[in-house]
């Protein structure tokens, strides 16, 4: 049975047109059905919209919230890998776009929400943090329209002119990433999400983060990259870190603890803290479920400097909500060796034994390789492969079971 979505803000003074029928890349046939408002001061967001009527499938919508610098990139790519295929910006399209297409997955960046331009926000003295500077309207009516099947021209925000750049055409993948700043900052977009995930990385390691990438990548001093991290973090604590009560899944990154009184940043403890009761998501666990397991995996089978490795396991809450935590401090030295790990954990939603050793391998160079930051992003790609492979199941089989009925 085929289901007709219409969206419009302005619906009088309208004429409706029909398309015919066109194969699209998501498989089914779709019609199109476009009204132009008539009304001059209807404003340009109101002025058309594309209704599609198409097959009872939607786009699954994953969120991924961090503050700037915290590795979202690098868990973008290590999950459109887990998908198969290159994720490349829309060819043909404005090169400065921030958007990233593969087979599967489309990845676009809240940031092209900005309401605001950066000329715009230091005139009026705000960040791109704060809730003013952005555009919740627009974010939430597309990204709901995508999620039914509908294309949308979603604006682009030039990180190089810090300008508000024309529209880009965005056609509904079956998976659909938003990471940024907000992705569950508007309880509408949150409610829309599938799964959504949270970085979080402490003050200590963000900062040596933002020093390697903004001074080594875009040339910024160390003064102003402190003067801009002691700017943001009153937003950052009011509007981006409120959000991880939310997350399905949030990976801590901290501070060794196997090393004491460390300055140097470069051995991380990572967390990896998993919401229960999740719809089509099993937490991972290591060697029994539900046990608090302390674990020194360093020896023969696995080839570790000092300080070491540590793993540990357990259940605990987190913002009023039953989770479990799995743990890593320290980073390993041989990535082959990583397949004695991953035989001590579960519910891997892996599809060959040792493929999470794969995917590690196969990005060696990914910053946080060495470490849980790396693990971890690749665990939940995993997960979030499963997911969405039962949430396409589910949908295939209601139609059936209600035609039994």
């Amino acid at each position: 049975m085929a289901v007709c979505t219409v969206y419009t803000t302005q619906s009088l003074n309208s004429t409706c047109s029909i398309s015919t029928p066109t194969k699209t890349h998501l498989g089914f046939n779709q019609k199109h059905v476009v009204f132009y408002s008539s009304n001059k001061k209807t404003s340009k967001r109101a002025s058309s919209a594309v209704i599609t009527c198409s097959a009872d499938t939607q786009t699954v919508v994953i969120g991924l919230a961090a503050d700037s610098g915290c590795g979202k990139s690098t868990f973008m790519r290590r999950l459109t890998s887990v998908f198969g295929g290159a994720a490349e910006p829309p060819k043909g399209g404005n090169p400065d776009s921030n958007t990233l297409i593969s087979d599967t997955t489309t990845v676009i960046c809240l940031d092209d929400y900005h309401s605001l331009d950066r000329t715009g926000r230091k005139e009026k003295g705000v960040t791109a943090l704060d809730p003013r500077a952005n555009d919740f309207d627009l974010m939430y009516d597309q990204v709901k329209a995508i999620k039914d099947g509908i294309a949308v021209e979603k604006p682009i925000y030039n990180h190089v002119t810090g300008l508000l750049d024309p529209p880009e055409l965005i056609k509904p993948p079956k998976i659909l990433v938003i990471e940024g700043l907000h992705p569950m900052y508007d309880q509408r977009v949150r409610d829309l999400l599938d799964f959504s995930i949270y970085l979080d990385i402490s003050n200590e390691v963000k900062f040596a983060w933002k020093i390697q990438r903004d001074m080594a990548e875009r040339g910024h001093s160390l003064e102003s990259i402190k003067a801009s991290i002691e700017a943001r973090k009153p937003d950052f604590d009011a509007y981006i870190d409120p959000q991880k009560q939310y997350a399905d899944a949030v990976i801590e990154v901290l501070p060794t603890q196997l090393i004491p009184d460390d300055n140097e940043g470069k051995v991380l403890r990572v967390r990896l803290i998993m919401k229960e009761g999740v719809k089509f998501f099993s937490p991972v666990y290591l060697f029994d479920e539900g046990s608090a397991i302390s674990w020194i995996p360093c020896g023969r089978k696995l080839t570790c400097s000092y300080p070491g490795i540590k793993f540990s396991y357990g259940p605990d809450t987190y913002y009023g909500h039953e989770v479990s935590i799995l743990e890593m401090d320290g980073q390993f030295d041989r990535l082959d060796e990583l397949i004695y790990v991953e035989s001590h954990l579960s519910n891997l939603s892996t599809k060959f034994y040792g493929e999470v050793t794969q995917q590690m391998l196969k990005h060696a160079d990914f910053p946080g390789s060495n470490n849980g930051t790396g693990l971890f992003q690749t665990i939940v790609g995993l997960k979030i492969r499963d997911l969405f492979e039962q949430i396409i199941a589910s949908r295939a089989k209601t139609p059936v079971e209600a035609t039994k009925a």
